[in-house]
Order: structure tokens, then sequence, then C-alpha cells
């Protein structure tokens, strides 16, 4: 009930309502640009090369299926907008990165907002790379017979593209790379006039939009629909319904969870140039500090070698090459190898993000320049080393938590047999993504609704965001 009123309360603030339908209408606009095709393209022939390359891996959760994913369903009729917002994310990830152990751009980082503004062009020009690089690798792949796996029908090679050649890939590149670009620059005006951050909220109406799909599947799979018997028994049902909601639950806790540590102040300005003496602080430590990272890292690291080593190989050549393909087609999909290394490749990679994002000697060095302190350690570098030690265990803890919801999608469809449609949204990143969005831009509105003095979503409390993606 809190929730509706927070809801309808959100309408009767002009300038809230203002900023919700222009994020609404941006957010179309994005939507729009996914779903128109690019010229030359040849639709029937492309669903045909994706259906048989799904068929041929004969798994779930593989490849196209992460594409479709997060370009909203793009992939189907390779549109425009098929980069969406990822070459302009993979940028922001590569300079955030860099800024680590690039002294150059660690110096910009710390120069305020000039720096920043000079981060941001440096990344813009290195979204521009991206794109025209992944533009041109489609427009390859999408133009050549068979898409390069030796796919055919009634005998031919599929050919997806009518008059492939240096033509359609200037005009693919030019297309995607503006079309890319113009979404960046969406993202931008739903993060200044809009509500949320833009680029997040865009990935996460992405994700959403394949729901419908996932309803359907869902539907045909325990009640059967036009003239397809159920595969599932009813009383199967309840039992999916509430262990969803016990990992939507799960989900809310990791993204909000934190490790408070105290903090005394030995003073504290009030203007005037009166002081106050002891104050008491918190620092929050974020459990799940690196977001979607890991899962984001890894899933390429296991599914692109996979798919190289399977098609250098032969399924039915003895020995070596026959071994080495059989091992590529247990790494690609949901078996006991593809979990164990990618349950590896997250916690690596939930390390190596705090090891790289989080500078235990800035905080302390900041804390003792500002005259705090953590009470019973001194300051400087014994502070350092107890940041960085809590860190550790909070990251074991955190990555441990996002190791079980990246999973749990290969366990229902293994286990279960529930298709991809349906298992991505029971964890992985398509969750993780959908609360911490979620979560962030209804905390956005309610700062809005108590500034006015309007009840917030909750009958008791307020929602805390993520605070980053």
């Amino acid at each position: 009930m809190a929730m509706m009123k927070g809801f309808s309360n959100a309408f009767r603030i002009p300038e809230l309502r203002k900023k919700i339908l222009i994020t609404l209408g941006l957010v179309f606009v994005c939507r729009l640009v996914s779903q128109i095709p690019t010229p030359g393209v040849d639709w029937a022939a492309l669903s045909k090369a994706i259906a048989d390359m799904r068929a041929a891996s004969n798994s779930s959760g593989g490849l196209m299926d992460i594409f479709d994913v997060f370009t909203g369903g793009a992939l189907g009729q390779c549109a425009i907008g098929f980069l969406s917002i990822w070459p302009y994310i993979s940028a922001q990830i590569v300079i955030q990165l860099l800024s680590s152990v690039i002294p150059s751009l660690e110096k910009l980082k710390k120069e305020g907002e000039s720096g920043r503004q000079q981060l941001a062009q440096i990344t813009r020009y290195l979204t521009i790379f991206l794109c025209v690089v992944q533009s041109w690798g489609i427009a390859t792949v999408v133009s050549t017979p068979g898409l390069g796996i030796g796919l055919s029908y009634e005998g031919h090679l599929l050919q997806a593209v009518g008059n492939p050649g240096l033509g359609f890939h200037l005009m693919t590149m030019i297309g995607m790379t503006s079309a890319s670009l113009f979404v960046m620059w969406l993202a931008d005006q739903i993060t200044t006039f809009g509500i949320g951050n833009g680029a997040s909220l865009i990935i996460m109406i992405n994700i959403t939009s394949r729901l419908p799909a996932a309803l359907i599947s869902a539907w045909e799979r325990y009640f059967g629909l036009a003239g397809v018997q159920a595969s599932a028994p009813i009383a199967e049902l309840p039992v999916v319904v509430g262990f969803f909601i016990l990992v939507v639950m799960g989900t809310v806790m990791l993204v909000q969870g934190v490790r408070k540590v105290v903090i005394h102040s030995t003073r504290r300005s009030v203007g005037g140039g009166s002081t106050y003496g002891m104050q008491q602080t918190f620092m929050p430590l974020r459990v799940n500090y690196t977001g979607v990272m890991p899962i984001i890292f890894a899933q390429p690291l296991i599914q692109i070698p996979a798919a190289l080593l399977a098609k250098a190989t032969d399924a039915t050549a003895p020995g070596f090459s026959g071994m080495v393909h059989r091992f590529a087609q247990d790494l690609a999909n949901p078996t006991a190898l593809h979990m164990v290394v990618y349950a590896l490749l997250i916690m690596f990679f939930a390390f190596f993000w705090v090891a790289t994002q989080f500078n235990a000697i800035d905080i302390s060095e900041n804390l003792k320049k500002g005259g705090s302190y953590i009470p019973g350690i001194r300051p400087g570098r014994a502070t350092a080393e107890y940041l960085d030690d809590m860190m550790t265990k909070i990251t074991l803890i955190g990555g441990t938590g996002l190791l079980v919801v990246a999973l749990i999608p290969m366990l229902l469809m293994g286990w279960m047999h529930i298709p991809w449609a349906i298992a991505s949204f029971f964890g992985g990143t398509s969750l993780l993504i959908i609360v911490g969005v979620a979560l962030d831009t209804l905390r956005i509105m309610e700062s809005h609704l108590l500034v006015r003095k309007y009840e917030g979503f909750l009958a008791h409390g307020s929602l805390r965001g993520r605070g980053g993606m």
C-alpha cells in the first residue's frame, strides 16, 4: 500500500512528474532504435542462422543468448541499435581500470571537475573507436556465408546479406556507430533531465524487454499454449514462484548490504569559527562492492574461447582434436566443468576489481587530513592495513553471494530443465542489474518525495541504493 501511494504522490509533484515523463519518452526512443533493422540484411536468413547456431551448440545461455539479453532483442534483425550503450559502458570500464595503473589518468581523476571532464572526453573517443571496431566485425560476420560456421539450408550456405562488400561494411559501421553514439547521448539526457543513471536504466530496460517472452514461455511450460502441451506439472509453479521471491530478497540484501566502519572525528567546524568536539560517523563498505563486473568479465572469457575451440576442432575426429572439441562443448554448456571455471573466474575478478578500485591508502590519508580516525587503529599505514584486511573479508562474503546468484540460472536449467528465457531472470547479470537500478531509481524518487513532505515508498525507513553498477 505504501509503495502504491508513493508512486501516486510522485505524479503530484510537477518537477518529479516532468522528470518521469522525460525518462519514459527517452527510454521509448532507445527501444525504438534497437528495433530498426540494418539495411541490406535478410531477416529470414539471419533468424534461420541464429536458430541453427543455437541448435548446433545445443546450449542455452551461450553467446547468442547473452547478446540477446543485453541488446534487448536487437540481435534477431541485426538492428542498427545492436551495440546500444555497451561500447560506452566498456569504454568507462577500460578508463576506470587504466586510471588505477596509468599515472597521467590517475592525476586527471584527482583534479576535480576539470579532470573528470577530460576523462569523460577520453571515454567518448574510446567509445567511437570501440563502435567502429565492433560494427565492422558484426558486418563481417553477418555478410559471411553461413556466418562463418558452415550453416546451410537446402544444401546452400545461408547468406544473410544480399549484397555484401565494402559498401555494406561502411553502411553498417556508420549506422551502428551513429546509433550507439545517439543512445549514449540519450543516456546523458536521462541522467541530466530525468530520473536515475541513464546508461544503467537503458541496460535495465533492454533486459526487462524480454520479460513478456519469458512469461509466455512460462505459461506454455505449465499450462500449454497454441496447441503445445504443458511440459511440467502445475504443482511445480508455486515452488518456482516461491523460489523466485527468495532469490529476489537475497539479491536485494546482497546489493544493499554494507559493513559500517565507525569513524571518530576530533573536531568539526560549524561556521563562525566555532567547533565541536568528538563526532562519530560511519564509513559504509559495500558487501557487493564489485557490482556485476565479475560476471560481465567471466562470461566472455568462458564463451569466446569455447566457441573458438569448438570451431577449430572436429567432434568426429579421433584423438586430440575430438577430445578438445568435447572439452569446448562442456566448457560452453552449463556442465560441472563450466560452473567450476565460472565460479573461479567470478571470485578472481571480484578480488581483482577491489584491488584496482579500492585504495585503502588514499582513504586513510583523507581520514588523517580531516582529523578523523578509526577507534583503536592508529592513523596512517595501520588504518590502511586495517581497511584493506576488512575489505578482503567483505569481498570474500560478497563474492560468494555473487557466485550463488550467478549460478542459480544454470542450476535451474540443469536440474529442473527450465528454459533459459525463464531461468535468466532468477539470477545472474539480469537480476542483479534489474534490482540495483530499480533500487537506485526508487531512492532518487523517494528523496524528491521526502523533501516535499510526502511519504516515501516504505511505511517505515527509507530505501538505499547500491551506489553504482
